[in-house]
């Protein structure tokens, strides 16, 4: 896709276009691997349609927040970060009838967030969520069955994801992203691995690390409406920062 063809389409139209031609080019090491629901289920691609084209269909600039990588029960079957089967339905008024009855604690907490910043039709007008890594990795679990597998879990499989999540974070920059500041999932590994490589392309002028809504649901839940502001601040933090070019790269 050109720069030119991409600024002619809407926002929504090129996250559709971008989420179809995802393909992992490394061969990734023993034990591991990738999980790309828009090449795997019946489900991920009509929902990724319906979902984009229902609160992206316009030409506006956005904020992005960065996860870690997809979820097996979120984004792994819809194709939409931190939004699984039951919030697409429950929450966004989407129903799909090829996506498979999943919950994922992380899309618990993120739609509380929306509700609280007034309801994704309000929150996705200023906010666009995807992952550092947009494709997800599994390695097999203790019982036989496929578990989530982080980017930086293996220097190896860092090593290998690197110049991936380069390359899509700067054609996802394209679509109309605001550089002035990026919110990022997670203050450990996920923020160093955001930073060190900020540092080195400079795609935004300020990361500003939340805790992983993975590790509130598990460890904070009793806190939730704490961890709730803290976002809304980080938010607020970030459409405050001073702009910078967008033009340099």
């Amino acid at each position: 896709m050109t720069s030119n063809s991409a600024a002619r389409m809407t926002f929504g139209e090129n996250v559709i276009a971008f989420n179809l031609s995802l393909d992992f080019p490394e061969k990734l090491p023993p034990g591991i691997g990738v999980m790309n629901p828009f090449r795997e289920n019946n489900c991920a691609i009509a929902a990724c349609e319906a979902f984009y084209g229902k609160y992206y269909d316009d030409h506006n600039q956005r904020f992005i927040i960065l996860g870690i990588n997809p979820g097996r029960f979120g984004a792994g079957i819809t194709g939409v970060p931190f939004t699984d089967p039951k919030r697409l339905k429950e929450k966004c008024g989407i129903v799909i009838p090829a996506c498979p009855p999943a919950h994922e604690p992380s899309s618990e907490f993120v739609y509380a967030v929306i509700a609280a910043c007034g309801g994704p039709g309000q929150f996705y007008r200023k906010w666009y969520i995807n992952s550092l890594c947009p494709l997800g990795f599994t390695r097999m679990g203790k019982q036989g069955k496929p578990i989530n597998y982080n980017y930086y879990d293996s220097a190896e499989l860092a090593r290998l994801a690197t110049p991936f999540i380069v390359r899509t974070l700067w054609e996802q920059i394209g679509f109309g992203i605001e550089r002035r500041a990026c919110i990022c999932l997670g203050t450990g590994k996920n923020a160093q691995f955001l930073e060190k490589l900020n540092q080195e392309h400079g795609f935004f002028r300020k990361i500003i690390p939340v805790e992983h809504p993975r590790y509130i649901m598990q460890y904070k839940k009793p806190e939730l409406a704490v961890y709730i502001d803290r976002y809304r601040e980080a938010f607020a933090e970030a459409i405050q920062e001073q702009g910078i070019d967008r033009t340099a790269q």
